[in-house]
């Protein structure tokens, strides 16, 4: 075929494709704003359109996979009600939305990519793992707090790695959410690593770790807290007592008693205290062995405090 002809036929599919794209852009100009008006509705907080405020989720959730560019756009929000308004509809969208998300991950806005992964983390959808993992080494420390908390929750184990690192995460949030999705994909494999985490600085990470120390094997659990009841760092032997006393087994009650004889007044309190709450009305008979000999007065209030705070929530 000569250049001529090619060039000819060219210049009269032209039109047809400008038509194409013109129209194309049309139709996207004229979906955005649907989706910008309903959401609007669906984000207001006045009560005179509070009727109107489920229809336009449920309105803006029906378009599927095409509004969630257009949401997206709008993940930098400032405003709360606009970004809870933002995960109901991604959540309620669900699977479909996951390319478009997954896609935004890359981008350079930290607070949008905080905002994908917690909407990843609702849908839990195993096809974001991939994208959720290349995110985790974010600077952005809230993103990296996100991004494992939703790998915990699509509970897919190529995340398990990723997991035991965010353990030991500079920010404490950040430990906190690992401690979380350890105990979501049943990782006991991190079971000395959160026994140690029971001292951590962060409230919330060693919390966390006790929680998830509970919902594990907890014949190894119990083997690991043997060893820790040893370790120097005190903080880790005394808040183990914690986890014993949710074990209602003889193992963990003799661990128990043997702290009760410690040299350290916390350990003792920490460990009475366990023993107390495991079995508030004393029908074991074991109570009147650590709390009568007790010398320590702040030991013994601690003691008798629990005593009585058992005695009332058994009522």
């Amino acid at each position: 075929m000569s250049r001529c002809c090619f060039s000819v036929r060219a210049l009269a599919i032209l039109p047809l494709a400008l038509g194409f794209y013109v129209e194309s852009q049309a139709a996207s100009l004229s979906l955005q704003k649907r989706v910008d008006s309903l959401f609007v509705l669906a984000s207001t907080g006045e009560v005179k359109y509070k009727a109107l405020v489920q229809p336009a989720k449920d309105s803006i959730a029906a378009m599927g996979a095409d509004a969630v560019p257009f949401l997206i756009d709008k993940c930098d929000t400032k405003s709360a009600p606009e970004r809870v308004t933002l995960m109901e509809i991604f959540k309620k969208i669900g699977k479909p939305a996951v390319p478009d998300l997954v896609k935004a991950l890359k981008r350079q806005n930290g607070l949008v990519v905080e905002r994908v992964c917690a909407a990843l983390a609702d849908i839990a959808d195993s096809s974001s793992v991939p994208g959720l993992i290349g995110v985790t080494g974010h600077p952005r420390w809230q993103v990296r707090e996100q991004a494992v908390g939703a790998l915990g929750k699509c509970r897919d184990h190529r995340a398990d790695p990723i997991v035991a690192s965010a353990l030991t995460d500079t920010i404490g949030q950040v430990r906190k959410s690992a401690a979380v999705a350890a105990g979501q994909l049943k990782l006991n494999d991190l079971i000395p690593p959160l026994v140690h985490m029971l001292a951590d600085d962060f409230y919330g990470a060693r919390m966390c770790a006790l929680e998830t120390l509970l919902g594990l094997d907890t014949a190894k659990v119990i083997r690991i807290i043997t060893d820790s009841l040893l370790s120097s760092n005190q903080l880790v032997g005394d808040r183990a007592c914690m986890v014993l006393g949710q074990f209602h087994t003889t193992q963990a009650r003799d661990l128990l008693m043997a702290q009760t004889k410690s040299d350290a007044p916390n350990r003792r309190a920490h460990a009475g205290v366990a023993l107390i709450t495991a079995d508030p009305l004393d029908s074991c008979g074991l109570q009147r062995q650590f709390v009568d000999p007790e010398k320590d007065p702040l030991v013994k209030l601690k003691l008798h405090s629990a005593v009585v705070a058992g005695k009332t929530a058994a009522k």
